[in-house]
């Protein structure tokens, strides 16, 4: 190997080294690494050319630029049309405009142009709605994922400046963030992360965060967190470390096509009755979450369990039949049935 190819080997440790550390690196650490002299490395970055995009802090420690740095990634024709489904979900379920969605997308329209030109045409298409003014644009909940995802991939702690909704006050966190979930049915964001120096878990809307402001102090996210296993019996975004509860619900014949096409809960059950309804029952972490979603139904479902989620819809027909005129009875009505002539007792 002569020196060229030694030098352009080394550069790739060395941008391999500060991708795996966020936390960043001096050049004493990375020359012990790479078994050379301090003034090797220094020679390296000092006549390095635009090989990958870094900053120096005053600290003398090296950081991967992680938000100019591009990724490299070769997709085919059904990947492509995987990330244009996802992009197209975000551009209908969100109401903020997100310029790097927008950008994204027309990065992927230039990519199919040879491939399959009509595709990209209506990718790019997409990319234009997404920076449409229908879209609401909001640059502070915008700079405040910007350094909320630049905080996660540099493992950087962060105070942040939360509105609660339900104290009308604003609430100050230092935050290590885990993990970024969207919430398709709230059209929002969160962002899930431990609170220090309290160590609990946190999930912030950013839509309601009104400055974040990133630290120097680095933390570690545990090996055994899983965000798939933390909301897995969440019904969208509420979890819970008690234990999950379980609702049935009958869904009357004419919606028990669509309720048998969309697997809604990871736990779902279903027996159909021989009328043609439906019952179904699922174990979910939050009952508050699934109301807007049972409403929605309206009288085409009827909550059987659990008693208070049952009382809590009841109520809520009863305010709508008197919003309307109608007068009925407060006298709750019986169930016809038990839960195990549909399940059997388990």
């Amino acid at each position: 190997m002569n020196r060229a190819e030694n030098k352009a080997e080394r550069l790739l440790q060395i941008e391999a080294m500060l991708l795996a550390h966020p936390e960043g690196m001096t050049q004493a650490e990375i020359a012990r690494r790479l078994d050379v002299n301090r003034s090797t490395v220094n020679r390296y970055f000092r006549d390095m050319p635009d090989q990958f995009p870094y900053y120096e802090t005053d600290d003398g420690r090296l950081f991967i630029d992680r938000q100019s740095y591009l990724v490299n990634v070769r997709l085919g024709l059904h990947e492509a049309m995987a990330v244009h489904l996802a992009s197209r979900l975000l551009a209908t379920r969100m109401d903020r405009q997100n310029p790097y969605a927008a950008s994204a997308l027309r990065k992927l329209g230039l990519a199919l142009e040879r491939l399959a030109p009509r595709i990209s045409r209506h990718v790019q298409q997409s990319a234009d709605v997404m920076d449409e003014a229908a879209q609401r644009r909001d640059p502070v909940y915008l700079q405040a994922l910007e350094k909320l995802t630049l905080a996660w991939a540099e493992q950087r702690k962060v105070q942040v400046w939360h509105r609660s909704e339900k104290a009308g006050k604003v609430f100050e966190y230092l935050l290590c963030p885990y993990f970024i979930e969207p919430y398709a049915v709230g059209q929002t964001t969160h962002v899930i992360g431990r609170n220090d120096p309290s160590g609990k878990m946190r999930t912030l809307k950013i839509e309601r965060i009104e400055r974040v402001e990133l630290t120097r102090d680095n933390y570690d996210i545990p090996a055994d967190f899983d965000p798939r296993e933390l909301l897995a019996d969440a019904w969208g975004i509420w979890y819970s470390e008690n234990e999950p509860i379980e609702v049935v619900l009958k869904f009357r014949r004419n919606v028990s096509a669509r309720v048998r096409e969309t697997r809604w809960h990871r736990s779902e059950e279903e027996v159909e009755l021989q009328d043609g309804s439906i019952v179904w029952k699922a174990k979910v972490a939050e009952l508050q979450e699934m109301i807007p979603w049972i409403r929605a139904w309206g009288a085409d479902c009827e909550v059987l369990e659990p008693k208070e989620l049952r009382e809590t819809m009841m109520g809520e027909a009863k305010a709508v039949a008197e919003k309307y005129g109608w007068f009925i009875s407060s006298e709750p009505s019986g169930k016809s049935s038990t839960l195990n002539d549909f399940f059997g007792d388990k």
